[in-house]
C-alpha cells in the first residue's frame, strides 16, 4: 500500500452559545436570532423557536401511543384528525397536549387522552425526556404508551371532552 499523506482537517472548537435576542413572542411561542460559535470557530446565527409555556416541568409535553385492546380483536392504535394551520390541512397524528403546573408527565398524557379521544386508560411507560425538531426548536416531550381497555363500558363509545 502506498504511503498516504496525513490529510489536514479543521481545528475542532467548542461550540456555545454567545447570545440569544428575542425577535417575536406570542402566547405560546417566541421567536429567537442565536447566535455561536460553530466547530470552526467561526461565529453563526440560527433561527430559533422555544416554547413561551416552559416552565419547571421535565419536559413541555406528552405525545400519547394509546393502544386499544378489546377480546377476540387486534390490538389498535389510536389516532386523532386535527386540523394543524402551519400544514393547512387536516393531519392524523397521536394524541398530545402540553404538561400543566405541577402535574407529572403520566397524569398529563392520561387527562390528554381523555380529553382528545374520550378514552380512559392505563399507564405502560413514559419515556425519557425527548427533542421534537432541535434543528428549530427547543420543544421536548415524553413519549407516554397507555392501554386502553376497550371493554370497559366507559371506553365502548367514546366522546371527545376538549377542555375537561
Amino acid at each position: 500500500m502506498e504511503n498516504q499523506q496525513p490529510v489536514d482537517s479543521p481545528r475542532k472548537t467548542k461550540q456555545f452559545i454567545i447570545s440569544e435576542e428575542l425577535i417575536a413572542e406570542g402566547k405560546w411561542v417566541k421567536f429567537e436570532k442565536t447566535t455561536y460559535m460553530d466547530p470552526t470557530g467561526k461565529t453563526r446565527t440560527w433561527e430559533t423557536v422555544k416554547r413561551a409555556t416552559r416552565k419547571g416541568q421535565s419536559a413541555d409535553g406528552v405525545t400519547i401511543i394509546p393502544v386499544l385492546q378489546r377480546t377476540l380483536h387486534y390490538e389498535c392504535i389510536v389516532l386523532v384528525k386535527q386540523f394543524r394551520p402551519p400544514m393547512g390541512s387536516y393531519c392524523l397524528e397521536f394524541p398530545a397536549g402540553l404538561i400543566d403546573d405541577n402535574e407529572s408527565p403520566e397524569a398529563a398524557a392520561l387527562r390528554e387522552l381523555e380529553e382528545e379521544t374520550g378514552y380512559k386508560g392505563d399507564i405502560a411507560e413514559c419515556s425519557p425526556v425527548i427533542c421534537m425538531d432541535p434543528g428549530l426548536s427547543n420543544c421536548t416531550t415524553h413519549i407516554v404508551t397507555v392501554t386502553i381497555n376497550g371493554d370497559e363500558a366507559e371506553n365502548v363509545r367514546p366522546k371527545a371532552k376538549p377542555g375537561k
